[in-house]
């Protein structure tokens, strides 16, 4: 038997955060970042919770990663002022450590349950619809995915206005994580129905408005587009699981700070075509993957749809670095110039045990072998 089961209310379209005048809380806790608390962004966030009589204190001492040593100090903080609920505000790193804090600081001091509100200032994690949340071990260079339904935010604003003075770099980044998360969770052997339609909707829209929320930020149709996008995929994942791309970029990550939406973004056109097993000799194959079948799916709502199944995971994978190029997403490790070889090829080793040890390597639609890991990370150092 397989559950779909969707735990979060989502508030989506204009004025949405207009919601925090009426939440059911009567004192919050904000966890943000030193960037969001200083500009004005935070007055979108706290304008309408003094409208509706609520109080608040902020935690803003998130930095990107979500660092064990941060989620010490939140959890301090959390455990002194015992919030009713707390909001998640920025992105991924913001809410992975509000998930983590809350979970730590109420398994330490169980007072009673404690709300979650994820408010994403990037379009890109989907973790305000998961029940997921990573931390970063830095003395050991590892990250830890966390994995409970506890985690999942009760309520999350999708709200296009906080997105919209992202970086364009940014918006590549976050963009190509999304496409990301949807490609591997319908890819995923843990797929479904429900999760497949999710993804091909985030999919779909990736397709048609990530290029044009990077060429003009103001664009805030397409802005609006990308932050639902990022919801569907991340609830899609939330159900079916990821795969070795992200493995592999939680490693890049952990080892060389490489944000993370752009190495799923380098390692993607590898791990497409590592899936499906595209060579030389397909075309003389008999029966393909179950992953050539469902890639080939994705290209035709890309508009990508070739001849055969071989071409349209070949066009699939060239249409990914076409994005690439198009928003200066480096293809190679090389081609970033700020890793030098002997320190990159030394490492590869470690992450390739890393990467298939990392939880999301389970529901790959290809097992691989730490030979093929190796073999990966190799081909991204250059062409």
């Amino acid at each position: 038997m397989k559950t779909f089961e969707m735990k979060t209310v989502i508030h989506f379209g204009d004025n949405s955060l207009e919601r925090l005048k009426v939440i059911p809380y009567k004192k919050v806790l904000i966890i943000t970042d030193p960037f969001i608390a200083k500009g004005d962004m935070i007055d979108l966030i706290t304008a309408p919770l003094k409208s509706g009589g609520i109080q608040y204190d902020l935690f803003t001492d998130v930095v990107p990663d979500a660092p064990v040593g941060k989620i010490a100090e939140g959890v301090k903080k959390f455990l002194e002022y015992q919030p009713e609920a707390v909001i998640a505000v920025g992105g991924g790193s913001a809410i992975d450590s509000s998930k983590a804090i809350r979970e730590f600081a109420l398994k330490i001091n169980n007072y009673g349950k404690v709300g979650l509100i994820a408010i994403p200032t990037t379009s890109g994690t989907g973790s305000e619809v998961t029940s997921f949340a990573v931390v970063n071990d830095t003395d050991a260079h590892v990250k830890y995915p966390l994995i409970s339904d506890s985690l999942t935010a009760d309520e999350a604003i999708l709200d296009a206005e906080l997105v919209r003075s992202v970086p364009a770099s940014v918006t590549a980044d976050t963009g190509m994580d999304v496409f990301t998360h949807a490609l591997e969770s319908y890819v995923s052997t843990d797929h479904n129905e429900f999760s497949a339609a999710l993804a091909e909707k985030a999919i779909e829209i990736c397709g048609v408005f990530l290029l044009r929320a990077y060429l003009d930020g103001n664009d805030m149709h397409a802005r609006q587009k990308m932050h639902v996008a990022s919801c569907l995929a991340g609830l899609s994942f939330n159900t079916a699981g990821l795969g070795i791309t992200h493995s592999m970029a939680h490693q890049l990550g952990a080892m060389f700070h490489i944000p993370h939406g752009r190495a799923n973004a380098m390692l993607l056109p590898h791990i497409v075509e590592f899936n499906a097993n595209i060579n030389k000799h397909s075309k003389s194959q008999k029966e393909y993957l179950p992953a050539v079948k469902r890639y080939s799916n994705i290209a035709h709502i890309l508009g990508l749809s070739n001849y055969n199944k071989v071409m349209s995971v070949r066009s699939l994978v060239n249409w990914i670095q076409f994005m690439q190029k198009e928003m200066n997403i480096p293809l190679t490790i090389q081609e970033m110039k700020t890793i030098t070889p002997d320190v990159y090829f030394a490492a590869i080793d470690r992450m390739a045990e890393a990467a298939l040890a990392d939880a999301c390597t389970a529901t790959n639609p290809r097992v691989p072998t730490k030979e093929d890991i190796v073999k990966i990370y190799t081909k991204l150092w250059s062409f």
